[in-house]
């Protein structure tokens, strides 16, 4: 779990997101809902959201703000 929020920093900032302790959970438990992978599978997530998020300026940025707006 959160093994690859390190490398998130970015799309956080981007989307207007701080992570803490309180929502951590809710924020993992989203990305994965997202990205479409199960709730605390870090690899595959991980592996997934290379491909469909990084592979490019737009998808990160489109990944940015469905990320916000689930998270309202």
């Amino acid at each position: 779990m959160f093994c690859y929020f390190r490398h998130l920093g970015n799309i956080f900032t981007e989307a207007g997101i701080t992570v803490t302790t309180q929502n951590k959970k809710q924020v993992d438990e989203t990305i994965h809902k997202l990205i479409g992978t199960h709730y605390k599978d870090c690899p595959a997530t991980w592996r997934e959201f290379k491909q469909k998020v990084l592979a490019d300026e737009k998808s990160r940025r489109e990944f940015a703000i469905r990320l916000k707006e689930a998270l309202k």
